[in-house]
């Protein structure tokens, strides 16, 4: 079966149960695979981003934002920025880096996927990739959010605050022992 028939039914399947799938249908799928995003994959990605449970947009939203097809299918052919976790044949969530501002830019899971380790991996692609190019990275997101204690417990530190509740998290380069 060819990847983009697997994405088209992943999405199809996503859609009809509009992220309400019961929580025993996908824990026990398969291991999962983070890969980088392909153009295929970006219906998906708004399904996903819009699904989230914290941090809510709504594709309307997110259009008025700058984060668009368009844009997003850009980044996807500009450089390996995007990727996505795969359990099975489910797209579980995604990624995206900003390599030149050395910045996690988006991190996100369908709902019914959290708590099962995906997140985890996905940050550990973003920030391989992001150090190969910077030995400091950094990403924002809410105080008060869960996010926040996901990226503590990943060893990010908070090192500004900003408007509206937000904070700036950085992380170094962890040191090579020889």
């Amino acid at each position: 079966q060819c990847s983009e028939c697997s994405a088209r039914k992943t999405l199809f399947f996503l859609l009809c149960n509009s992220g309400n799938l019961p929580v025993n249908a996908v824990k026990n799928v398969s291991t999962p695979h983070i890969r980088l995003a392909t153009v295929n994959d970006i219906d998906a990605i708004f399904v996903i981003r819009t699904s989230v449970k914290e941090n809510h947009l709504s594709r309307e939203q997110l259009t008025r934002m700058g984060i668009t097809h368009g844009a997003i299918s850009e980044l996807i052919r500009s450089s390996p920025c995007v990727w996505i976790a795969q359990v099975g044949e489910n797209l579980a969530g995604f990624s995206m880096a900003d390599i030149n501002e050395g910045s996690v830019f988006a991190m996100f899971l369908l709902p019914e996927f959290e708590g099962l380790g995906i997140g985890r991996l996905l940050m550990e692609k973003v920030e391989e990739t992001l150090f190969r190019h910077h030995s400091a990275i950094w990403l924002e997101t809410g105080r008060k959010s869960r996010a926040h204690g996901f990226y503590q417990r990943l060893g990010w530190q908070v090192t500004r605050e900003l408007e509206e509740g937000d904070v700036r998290m950085e992380k170094s380069r962890p040191e090579v022992n020889s």
